[in-house]
C-alpha cells in the first residue's frame, strides 16, 4: 500500500473513543457518563422544518456559506447576544462545530505552525492540528489557578512559529466560564504577538446562573478573533450537524471558497431546521440548561457525600472530578477497570491533554437517573465513602 499523508498519521486516537469502544464491547450494559450527547431531542419545530425541507424538494446545492436567511439570521443573533454588529458576510455555515473548526484551522494555519491550545482541552483541536501538518502546543490550566489561564505563562509559549491561539469557554472538559478580564487579556496577547484567535464557544447558551459568557470579539478591534459556533449542543442537534464560524469579512470570503473544496455547502433540510431553531421559540433551550443545572447539583451533592474534589462547573454540561485518590497516576487504565468492574464509562483526564492525568470528565447530558447510579457506583470506590 502507498505511504499515507504525513498529518494522517500524526493524528492521535480518541482517548474518549477508546473508553466507548470497550463500553460497548461488555456483556452488560454500561452506564455511559463519557460523551458529550445531550438526553433530550431537538425541539419539535425544528424536526418539522427540516422534514418540511425534504417533502418540499429542497435537497438541492445552496451556496458555499449557507443559506442567506439562516446566515442573516445567525447574525442578528450573535449582534444581539454580544453586543457586537455582525454582517451576514461575516458568516460561515458549516457542518457542524468541528467542521468549522477544521475551516478556521485551515484557513490560519500552514504546515510547521504552531497554535497555542488549552490542556486540559477538547481532544479534537489537537487532532484538527495534526491532521494539517501543524503543530499543537498547550498552554497548561492548573488547579492552583482554578483552571484559568496565565495571560503571561501563555506568552511565554509564543516563537516565531506561533499563528494562532485557542481560547473555549465554557469549557469542554472543564465547565469552567471564563470572566471577562481573562478573555480580554488573551485578545490583548494576540495582537501583541500578531496572532489569530480562535474563540471555540460552541456551548455559549449553556451557562448557569451566577455566570456569564462573554465572547472574545467583544474585545476585538484589529479583526483578528474567529468565533466557533454548534447548534449541537444548545438545541440537542449533535447528527443534525450544523454549525457556524463568524469571522473578518476578507476571511469569511475566502473560507466560503474553500468550503467548496470541503464539503461544498451543509445539506439544505438541516439548514432549514437551523433556521427554524434559531428564530423559533426558545423554552426548549431553558429547559435544557435548567436541567443540566439540576444534574449538576445532584451529582455534586452525591461527590460532596463521598468527599471527592471537583470543579464546580460554570456551563456547558460537563464535571471535572478529581479521582487521584483512588485512580493513582494511571486515570486512563483506572477509567477502563470502571467500565470492567463496575458498568461505569467515564471520559479520562488525559484524553484531554496531559495536564488531565488524575481526574476524570463526567457528562451531565446523561439522563439523571444514569448519572446519580453511575457516580453512586464509582464513589462506592473511594477511600471517603
Amino acid at each position: 500500500m502507498p505511504t499515507l499523508s504525513p498529518g494522517a498519521l500524526r493524528t492521535p486516537p480518541s482517548g474518549i473513543r477508546r473508553v466507548f469502544d470497550l463500553a460497548r464491547a461488555q456483556p452488560r450494559p454500561v452506564i455511559e457518563l463519557h460523551v458529550g450527547e445531550p438526553s433530550f431531542s431537538p425541539p419539535a419545530h425544528v424536526v418539522e422544518a427540516a422534514q418540511r425541507g425534504y417533502a418540499e424538494g429542497r435537497t438541492h446545492y445552496t451556496p458555499n456559506g449557507g443559506l442567506p436567511e439562516l446566515r442573516a439570521a445567525i447574525a442578528a443573533d450573535l449582534a444581539a447576544r454580544q453586543g457586537v454588529a455582525t454582517a451576514p458576510e461575516q458568516v460561515v455555515v458549516t457542518a457542524g462545530g468541528m467542521q468549522a473548526l477544521h475551516l478556521a484551522l485551515s484557513m490560519v494555519l500552514g504546515p510547521g505552525d504552531e497554535v497555542l491550545l488549552p490542556d486540559p482541552g477538547w481532544p479534537n483541536f489537537v487532532m484538527a492540528v495534526r491532521l494539517l501538518g501543524a503543530v499543537p502546543v498547550g498552554y497548561p490550566l492548573s488547579p492552583e489557578r482554578g483552571f484559568r489561564p496565565d495571560a503571561d505563562a501563555v506568552a511565554a509559549l509564543v516563537t516565531e512559529r506561533t499563528r494562532a491561539i485557542l481560547v473555549n469557554t465554557p469549557s469542554n472538559p472543564l465547565g469552567s466560564v471564563l470572566p471577562a478580564a481573562d478573555v480580554e487579556a488573551l485578545v490583548r496577547l494576540a495582537e501583541a504577538h500578531d496572532l489569530w484567535l480562535l474563540s471555540d464557544e460552541c456551548y455559549e447558551s449553556l451557562v448557569f446562573p451566577g455566570a456569564e459568557h462573554v465572547s472574545a470579539r467583544r474585545f476585538d478591534t484589529t479583526e483578528r478573533v474567529v468565533g466557533l459556533h454548534s447548534f449541537s449542543k444548545t438545541y440537542a442537534m449533535t447528527g443534525v450537524r450544523v454549525g457556524h464560524l463568524v469571522a473578518p469579512v476578507e476571511l469569511a470570503a475566502r473560507a466560503c471558497a474553500v468550503q467548496e473544496a470541503v464539503v461544498s455547502c451543509v445539506n439544505e433540510p438541516a439548514q432549514l431546521g437551523a433556521l427554524a431553531a434559531l428564530t423559533g421559540p426558545q423554552d426548549a433551550v431553558a429547559a435544557m440548561a435548567a436541567s443540566y443545572a439540576a444534574r449538576r447539583d445532584a451529582a455534586t451533592a452525591l461527590l460532596d457525600a463521598a468527599g471527592a474534589a471537583y470543579l464546580r462547573p460554570q456551563g456547558a454540561f460537563y464535571l471535572w472530578v478529581d479521582v487521584r485518590p483512588w485512580a493513582g497516576t494511571d486515570v486512563a487504565a483506572w477509567t477502563e477497570r470502571m467500565v470492567v468492574e463496575r458498568g461505569v464509562a467515564l471520559a479520562p483526564g488525559t484524553a484531554f491533554g496531559p495536564s488531565g492525568e488524575g481526574w476524570v470528565r463526567v457528562s451531565l447530558a446523561s439522563a439523571t437517573e444514569d448519572l446519580v447510579e453511575g457516580l453512586g457506583r464509582v464513589t462506592a470506590a473511594s477511600p471517603a465513602a
